[in-house]
């Protein structure tokens, strides 16, 4: 199982974006600088009033598929 971590600062009027339809994914940059696109749906625990702030660890398959995001700070 492969792993990344992502530290994402995303304030709410970006965010807001989501949810009014003019996005629906999150790119990061991972720490070993690999970009990532996720969709924004798996970061919905994460929001609050000031966005999705955080470090995350993305573990996937070997087939790319998410099958854990949790945030670590």
């Amino acid at each position: 199982m492969a792993s990344l971590v992502l530290d994402i600062a995303l304030p709410a009027d970006r965010v807001q974006a989501i949810y009014q339809g003019r996005a629906n994914r999150i790119q990061a940059l991972s720490r070993d600088g690999r970009r990532v696109s996720i969709p924004a749906h798996h970061f919905r625990t994460f929001l609050t009033h000031a966005g999705i702030h955080g470090s995350f660890e993305l573990e996937f398959n070997d087939a790319g598929e998410l099958l854990c995001l949790r945030r670590l700070a």
